[in-house]
Formats: structure tokens, C-alpha cells, sequence
């Protein structure tokens, strides 16, 4: 099939490689965000996509906006059969949409129709889903409500985080994908319309939410860790003003009688535990202010804190 390829970050690069490696498909372009600075330099870095396109020779268009006349005759000149969208970043117009034979479909990482938008990774985690997966879908005009052409399912462990999902997402997704569009090409897909009553939607993180409310349940802090691990990751205040960013948790069945939540109520040989809202969290993995990730005992090595002391 002749295919024009839109994604951004690494999890579309899973559904673009499987594609090229399948042998089946003529891939006409791959169409991702523009560079953007990042860093200190403000260096303009290549977006995942773009950079595992390149390396395969394949060509790469970065518009600013896909909806404006003249991107949308190029795609006119290309003449896909069927544009694949995973994670790109940007709406398609109803024009787009309806330009190749196939339509369009989109890989999104949740079981559709929860999660519908930006973030649905994360929110599976924060939210305590036992199972997440990946849904193909036939895109139309609205943010992910589009039929539905298949699932698969990916269970969620008590301690999994947002990058080990991912991963997962990201591999059976691509496998998945192989397979949807070997049921359009033989006319058997089959498009399930989505129960709009029961959609959910993962709206764009918020900076504010990085900062660990300890009022909160042990479990809902926990799920937080979890779901902003390895990015953008979570943070709470010591007792000396610092940030101390955590990046690994345990759910423990400690008491915390009546300590106030945030307060460090034991400190163990390879980690420390805080009182919650309800209940006890334990915490392994730290990253003190302008220091690298550490297992929490180094940071209890260097008396990083101590029973008694309140995060905030």
C-alpha cells in the first residue's frame, strides 16, 4: 500500500519502523512536527521520527500546519492510498481526512474510548488502570473519537511505570497496526463506532501537577510517581527549602498512626517512609536538587533525611 506516515515522538517511531521493516509497504513521506530548541543552547533538535526517517532515506516534510493549501496539494501529489498517524501532534482537516483511498487511521495508546488526547499514558498510570492497550482507529474530525478497527490490551503491574508502558504501548501497537491494515487492504477491517458516553480524556499535563501532594492516598501518590516516571517526573520540598525529585515508590502496609502527612516516619537501610493522606509510602529512588538519580540509600548515606522531618 502506498502509505504517508505522520508521527513525533518515539512512540510513533515503533508504528513507522514496523512499517518499513514489513517489506509490504511504499512509504511516499513522513510527515513530523519542526525542530524545536531544547537544552540550555537552545539547540534545534530532530524529533524521533525525523531522525529514524532520515536514517532510513526516506523523505520528511515538517509543516508548521498540515492545513494549509499548499501542504495539502503536496499530499494531492503524492497519491497515498492510506496515511497512518501515530502521536503526530497536529489536526488533520476534514480535506486531509478524506484525500487517500483508505482514509486515515491513527494508532492511539489508550483502549479508546478512555483516554481520548494528549497524555493517555500517563493517565492510565496516575489514574491506578489495571490494563491499558493500544486502539487503531479511523480517524474523522473530532480529537480521537473516530470507529474503532482494533484493540490490544496491556496489563498494568502495581509498580509499572509511564516508560515501561510505553515501551509496551509502543511494540504492540506497531504489531497491531502491520496487522489492521492488512484487514483494509483485504476488505475484512471491520469499524466499531466508539460509546461517546463513556470517553475520558487525557488533557495536557499541568507543571503543577509534578509536585507531590502528600495528602493525598499512598496509592495516589504512588500512581503519580509512577505515571511521571521517566518524564516529566514528580518532586516534593525538603525541610530545607531544596526540591528533591522521586522517582521510585512502594506501596507498603505500614501504619502511619498519627503523623501529619509529608512526615519521614522511618528511615530504613536502603529507603525511607512517608505518611500519606492514608497510608505509608515507601520511597527508593531520589534525585536531589542539582544532582543525578540515586538509589535513596546513598541519599540516606549522606543524611538526606531523617525521622521527623516534613516534605512539602
Amino acid at each position: 500500500m502506498r502509505i504517508v506516515f505522520m508521527g513525533t515522538p518515539d512512540f510513533a517511531v515503533g508504528s513507522l519502523q514496523a512499517l518499513c521493516e514489513s517489506g509490504k509497504h511504499e512509504i511516499l513521506a513522513v510527515v513530523t512536527q519542526p525542530d524545536r530548541p531544547k537544552g540550555r543552547g537552545n539547540k534545534l533538535l530532530q524529533t524521533p521520527v525525523k531522525e529514524y526517517a532520515l536514517a532510513q532515506g526516506l523523505t520528511v516534510y515538517q509543516p508548521q500546519k498540515v492545513k494549509t493549501p499548499e501542504f495539502v496539494e503536496l499530499l494531492h501529489e503524492l497519491q497515498p492510498e492510506l496515511i497512518v498517524v501515530a502521536a503526530f501532534g497536529q489536526f488533520l482537516s476534514k480535506e486531509i481526512l478524506e484525500l487517500p483511498k483508505y482514509g486515515c487511521i491513527n494508532v492511539h495508546a489508550s483502549l479508546l474510548p478512555k483516554y481520548r488526547g494528549a497524555a493517555p499514558i500517563q493517565y492510565a498510570i496516575i489514574k491506578g488502570e489495571k490494563e491499558s492497550g493500544v486502539t487503531i482507529m479511523q480517524m474523522d474530525i473530532g480529537m480521537d473519537t473516530g470507529a474503532m478497527l482494533d484493540k490490544v490490551v496491556v496489563p498494568i503491574a502495581e509498580n509499572t511505570t509511564m516508560g515501561e508502558l510505553h515501551d509496551a504501548l509502543r511494540e504492540q501497537g506497531a504489531a497491531l497496526l502491520l496487522q489492521v491494515i492488512d484487514k483494509i487492504a483485504a476488505g475484512t477491517a471491520v469499524a466499531e463506532p466508539q460509546d461517546n458516553e463513556q470517553a475520558t480524556y487525557a488533557t495536557l499535563l499541568d507543571r503543577s501537577m509534578e509536585h507531590i501532594d502528600w495528602s493525598k492516598t499512598a496509592q495516589e501518590v504512588h500512581n503519580l510517581i509512577r505515571g511521571f516516571n521517566p518524564a516529566p517526573s514528580t518532586f516534593t520540598k525538603l525541610p530545607n527549602g531544596k526540591s528533591l525529585k522521586i522517582w521510585g515508590s512502594k506501596m507498603t502496609d505500614k501504619n502511619s498512626a498519627a503523623a501529619a502527612a509529608g512526615t519521614v516516619i522511618e528511615t530504613g537501610k536502603h529507603s525511607f517512609f512517608v505518611a500519606c493522606g492514608e497510608g505509608v509510602l515507601e520511597i527508593t529512588e531520589v534525585q536531589p536538587e542539582s544532582k543525578k538519580r540515586m538509589p535513596a540509600q546513598v541519599f540516606l548515606n549522606g543524611r538526606g533525611v531523617q525521622e521527623g522531618d516534613l516534605l512539602a
